[in-house]
């Protein structure tokens, strides 16, 4: 018996002291359960947070926002689109269905005569004002290459129903001399410093004669990006050997001007809708002889791809000729 008890009692101390360990590795690895340090920080920043941004934005966002819905609500008033550069103002529904028909009928009819084409444009005439009859020639040239730029002018022989205004900087007897020949405007000086110093620009083709073209280089920055500038490939610019008076005539009765574009095509007004079929036709002709006389050297293959006529409001004709 003292055996059995001695047995018991060394075995109740050695229990004793583990029970304790035991209790003591449960709280160690319930300590990082427990201890949840973020969660109980940001409870009250959020909602210290969330209630401080709620109160001074309020009256802000309202003040923008209230006028916007009400004013159109009470006044009724829708607010209008601006008119975005480049874009055509949108076309009513009857105006749709009729260039919608015209533009189907010419793709039935295809490429037709030039007198035809003058007649169909006569016949699609909807405008009250006498619009401008124009011809687009897109010509096979490649325009980054300097030989093969296709520029110049050419005189109609029915003019282009329009006044133009002719401005020549001479010097001398050629002033007295353009005058008499129908300029608007003659003189050297006095006309380069209005132009550097007012802006002024109510002319539209700009003449000069050879010994003139020092001073009038002043205005390249000025005149050129509008197409004034005179040159001597578009013939604008008068030599010692010709007439200044016979110019002049020429740019008043209806001299045209072209250039191809970046695309190589080449644009023209070549009379009014109010012109008789014959000079229509005369002025046409005229402008693409003239077109295929200055044909490049290096070009190769097909020189003039394309013939288009139209008017200012009209759909473009294709033209054989």
């Amino acid at each position: 018996m003292a055996k059995k008890q001695s047995a018991a009692a060394s075995e109740t101390p050695d229990a004793a002291p583990a029970a304790p360990a035991a209790e003591e590795k449960q709280p160690a690895k319930k300590e990082p359960k427990k201890a949840r340090p973020p969660k109980a920080k940001t409870a009250p920043d959020a909602e210290a947070t969330a209630a401080a941004p709620t109160a001074p934005p309020t009256p802000a966002a309202a003040t923008p926002a209230a006028p916007a819905p009400t004013k159109p609500a009470a006044d009724g008033e829708v607010k209008k689109r601006k008119k975005q550069p480049g874009h055509a103002p949108p076309l009513g529904k009857k105006l749709k269905n009729q260039l919608r028909n015209l533009r189907q009928k010419l793709a039935k009819e295809g490429p037709v005569p030039l007198k035809r084409a003058v007649g169909l444009l006569k016949q699609m005439k909807r405008v009250k004002f006498d619009e401008t009859v124009e011809i687009h020639m897109w010509l096979g040239v490649d325009t980054t290459q300097n030989d093969q730029m296709v520029r110049g002018s050419v005189p109609l022989p029915h003019g282009i129903g329009k006044a133009v205004r002719v401005l020549v900087f001479c010097q001398g007897d050629n002033v007295a001399k353009a005058k008499e020949a129908g300029a608007d405007y003659a003189g050297s000086d006095e006309l380069i410093k209005k132009i550097q110093q007012e802006g002024w620009l109510d002319f539209d083709v700009a003449l000069a004669t050879q010994d003139m073209m020092g001073m009038v280089s002043r205005l390249g920055k000025i005149l050129g990006p509008r197409g004034l500038m005179p040159t001597p490939k578009a013939g604008t610019v008068i030599t010692t050997g010709s007439d200044v008076a016979a110019a002049v005539r020429e740019f008043k009765a209806g001299k045209v001007e072209y250039r191809a574009d970046k695309g190589g095509n080449v644009h023209a007004g070549v009379g009014k809708m109010s012109f008789d079929d014959d000079k229509l036709v005369a002025n046409i002709m005229t402008f693409v002889e003239q077109i295929r006389s200055v044909k490049p050297s290096g070009v190769k293959g097909n020189y003039v791809k394309s013939i288009t006529v139209s008017a200012t409001m009209s759909p473009g004709i294709p033209v054989t000729v």
